[in-house]
């Protein structure tokens, strides 16, 4: 593990517990009964014991769409040809995506990455040219990716985060756009939770029941190969090098970097997910800076995040991907700041409280 993984991992706090015994005691003074403002509540209170402010502010908002290929696709387990991942490189960057409309709804900035696209883009002035290594490649015959490879898109997205700082970001959102990832995700879901990979295994991008079937066949046996003993847990890294994505890495690494630099962080859908999964491994504590927006429709979106302890914001039976979830998400964790903020206490308004 290279210095800068290292060092970032080291500098994560959890939560801070006072900030989050004050925000509830704030909660609990304003003119509603006690905790019917349900996950609001909660929403708030992390985000307050993240930030260690007690006036909570969302002073910025970004979300980092990373793509990337797989070689996996070489297995015949999507619907789309690779292709599609650089045509939708060039929708994103020309504001035509799901992920587009709904960033400028939530006036947030999109930031599209290249950290592994089989293309070349030839110095688009919108994009932020990462690029590891044009695709992983197939993890049904070899792995993924080296150890230099991985090292280097975690740092990616370590370094991005960085930048976010910087630019003044409080809440940012990581999504993906890569044809054959919910394949890579479904390895590592398997692969960190121990979970046969027929119960993590969806349809991606529609498929029927046959190729499903063949999808969840060639996870099993790459499993197989990369992890023969299935009752030893693989090593984080090990697990991203071997079935992993660049892109899906690079998330790691944002989820790392975003809790290193106290910001708070929402992942999108599958995809995410397991890169979060991931960053939680090597470093548990990350989990304060962490906010699931929403639910998938992928059957292994809900088994990783039970195994993280999260609860989703939203479920919307959405299965896109791009980050389109988490920027929905973005609407309630500002309402629950502003609730915060700006709601009258029982003692500035005048309001009598419920008896004791």
């Amino acid at each position: 593990m290279n210095e800068l993984i290292r060092n970032t991992i080291s500098s994560i706090r959890k939560g801070n517990d006072e900030c989050c015994a004050e925000a509830k005691k704030h909660l609990d003074s304003l003119t509603k009964p006690l905790g019917s403002l349900g996950r609001l509540e909660e929403i708030v209170a992390q985000y307050v014991a993240l930030r260690e402010e007690k006036t909570p502010i969302i002073s910025g908002k970004a979300v980092y769409v990373f793509a990337a290929d797989h070689g996996i696709t070489d297995e015949g387990i999507s619907l789309y040809p690779r292709d599609v991942t650089p045509q939708m490189v060039y929708n994103f960057l020309n504001g035509g995506a799901a992920i587009n409309v709904l960033s400028r709804q939530a006036q947030a900035k999109v930031v599209v990455v290249d950290v592994g696209v089989d293309a070349t883009f030839d110095g688009n002035p919108g994009l932020v040219n990462r690029k590891v290594r044009r695709g992983s490649r197939n993890f049904a015959k070899e792995a993924a990716m080296t150890q230099e490879e991985v090292e280097a898109a975690i740092q990616v997205g370590i370094e991005l985060a960085a930048e976010a700082k910087l630019q003044g970001c409080t809440l940012i959102a990581v999504g993906e756009m890569g044809i054959g990832n919910t394949t890579s995700a479904s390895a590592i879901a398997a692969a960190v939770t121990g979970v046969p990979a027929a119960q993590v295994t969806g349809r991606g991008t529609g498929l029927d029941t046959e190729r499903r079937a063949h999808k969840a066949e060639v996870i099993d046996k790459a499993l197989l190969m990369h992890f023969p003993d299935r009752k030893v847990r693989p090593e984080a890294l090990e697990v991203l090098r071997r079935v992993g994505g660049l892109e899906i890495a690079a998330i790691a690494g944002m989820v790392l970097g975003a809790a290193a630099q106290r910001i708070a962080v929402v992942i999108d859908g599958f995809i995410s997910t397991a890169g979060a999964a991931v960053a939680l491994l090597m470093a548990p504590q990350a989990r304060a800076a962490v906010f699931a927006g929403h639910l998938s429709e992928e059957p292994g979106h809900r088994i990783l995040l039970d195994s993280m302890g999260l609860k989703p914001i939203l479920q919307l039976d959405m299965r896109l991907g791009e980050g389109t979830g988490a920027v929905l998400a973005f609407h309630l964790i500002e309402a629950s700041v502003r609730i915060y903020n700006e709601m009258a206490t029982f003692e500035s308004a005048g309001v009598s409280q419920a008896d004791k």
